[in-house]
């Protein structure tokens, strides 16, 4: 599926003509055969982001509780197969969560909190090598060149290895996506990097993953840096241009 679409447009002052637009489209999250979540997303690493939403949302522990992950009778729909019971209870969602939002639906207050132990991480990182990180996430994203209107986020490792990138109009799947890549292949990122903000959500996914630096362009969010904080993670936001803000976990920064 493609994540550009050219539509017709008039441009003013000038002609009509053609832009490329970022894909938006529904993706059903369902295990077994229990819907679970929609999410509107950007086509194309779907298998990930299935399996990244159920990890960061604490379902899913080791990529050997998965039995099977196809698209079931709709390339919008990914049908999880595990083989182990889950607690499904707390993550059903009664709405679909838009793009912009990675906990919109949750049925009360107490479900967006996913329980994880704070992080414990060796993990060090140059500040020079943490200022570059964005430059280098930028050189990743392929449909923000042809639409500018896309989010992506990147594993790193410590000394600025590039892990893995995924973009995506929401950017809590296009964690998720990166998450998913990586836990399914049985590993876990030193460094996360996302292109905006940082918000609660994409910090609470960082948690659960135990991924100890978050890298953000953009601010974070009163409660993502008291979740930081709390969770033993190093964030840093306003990285631009060789500059940043640490809000938490500055120990890990040298």
């Amino acid at each position: 599926m493609d994540r550009t679409i050219a539509v017709p447009i008039k441009r003013v002052p000038g002609s009509a003509g053609d832009d490329l637009v970022v894909v938006e489209e529904p993706l059903e999250i369902r295990v077994g055969d229990r819907p679970l979540s929609v999410t509107m997303r950007t086509p194309g690493d779907d298998f990930d982001l299935a399996v990244g939403f159920l990890f960061t949302e604490g379902l899913l522990r080791d990529p050997a509780e998965i039995e099977s992950i196809r698209h079931w009778g709709s390339p919008n729909v990914v049908r999880v197969a595990v083989s182990v019971p889950l607690d499904l209870s707390k993550v059903q969602r009664h709405f679909y969560a838009t793009s912009s939002c990675g906990i919109c639906g949750k049925a009360s207050i107490d479900a967006i909190r996913v329980q994880a132990p704070p992080i414990e991480s060796a993990a060090r990182i140059d500040s020079d090598v943490l200022a570059r990180l964005p430059d280098a996430l930028r050189t990743t994203q392929p449909a923000f060149d042809a639409t500018g209107a896309i989010h992506a986020a990147a594993a790193f490792t410590a000394g600025g290895m590039l892990v893995r990138a995924r973009e995506d109009v929401g950017r809590h799947n296009a964690v998720d996506k990166v998450i998913g890549s990586l836990f399914l292949e049985g590993r876990r990122a030193e460094v996360l990097v996302v292109s905006g903000r940082a918000g609660f959500e994409i910090v609470q996914k960082a948690v659960v993953a135990a991924i100890p630096i978050v890298v953000a362009v953009g601010a974070p969010s009163s409660l993502a840096v008291d979740l930081a904080r709390e969770s033993g993670q190093t964030l840093a936001g306003f990285v631009r241009e060789g500059r940043f803000n640490v809000y938490s976990g500055g120990e890990r920064i040298g």
